[in-house]
């Protein structure tokens, strides 16, 4: 399930998403989260996938690596699935049988929960997957500066979200590391109930805890050792700049956020997938 784990990991390709400006990709992103809670017609649904594959086949990350991110937010999924489906009370029952009862509207919102909460894991991985940290800092620090004449620290917080995503898949691997050296030592994360499954992620936590602090340590000090102190006056190496398929990611964006919004109102009733 650790080695499952895809949030916030870089794959490096020659891709034209992979080419675009970080701010691009940012708000790109916002947009197309905002989109999937806009429409409720099959039209949107559909539309809403024709994007997602063009992207995911632009982007030049193998389909099979994005969805394995899935598997670590499958209780998630199933979780929220369950909830919609027994809890909503609106339309007609299609199952009763005790305390479980299934009406159509609960059906719907289970359906439609399930589809947006898998497109909305697919499309933040793919700004991560073609993303690097030092991209996300320079596009979140480019995008917020304007708060930065509020008194805001722009320059620390994007560097806080670099840094988190870096550790990401540090601490993973430092996850996989401990449960392995546990394994062999005779340990099991397998049988038991949930007290004893509880109980036996305390040999993985305290060395994790202990390996984070760790390193959160040793890169303080080597930033402060090599002069850093916030984004006063700093300068970068690599200014950002628009260009022309910034641009025109910019103007595809625009229409298919606008074609979302007009299926989500105009769309007739008789249209909606129940």
């Amino acid at each position: 399930m650790i080695r499952d784990i895809t949030i916030g990991q870089y794959y490096p390709a020659n891709s034209l998403l992979h080419r675009l400006d970080p701010r691009v990709k940012l708000v790109s992103t916002f947009f197309y989260l905002i989109s999937l809670f806009v429409f409720k017609s099959i039209l949107g649904y559909v539309v809403a996938t024709i994007f997602l594959v063009s992207v995911i086949k632009l982007s030049k990350v193998p389909f099979s690596y994005i969805v394995k991110g899935l598997k670590a937010v499958i209780m998630l999924l199933l979780l929220t699935v369950l909830f919609n489906l027994f809890l909503t009370k609106e339309g007609t029952v299609l199952f009763a049988k005790g305390i479980f009862t299934v009406t159509e509207g609960g059906l719907r919102n289970a359906v439609y929960m399930a589809i947006r909460l898998i497109y909305l894991i697919l499309g933040s991985s793919i700004m991560t997957f073609t993303t690097t940290p030092n991209e996300l800092t320079d596009g979140i620090e480019s995008l917020f500066k304007p708060l930065a004449k509020l008194h805001l620290p722009v320059h620390e917080m994007a560097m806080i979200m670099s840094i988190a995503l870096r550790f990401i898949p540090i601490l993973l691997d430092e996850t996989d590391r401990i449960m392995k050296a546990q394994l062999a030592r005779g340990a099991d994360f397998e049988n038991g109930n949930i007290m004893q499954k509880a109980k036996g992620m305390i040999p993985i936590l305290v060395p994790l805890f202990v390996s984070a602090f760790r390193r959160a340590s040793d890169l303080a000090m080597a930033m402060e050792s090599r002069g850093y102190h916030g984004g006063e006056g700093r300068t970068k190496m690599k200014p950002l700049k628009y260009q022309k398929k910034d641009y025109f990611a910019y103007l595809i964006m625009a229409i298919y956020f606008l074609l979302i919004i007009i299926l989500g109102r105009f769309v007739p009733f008789k249209l909606w997938i129940f």
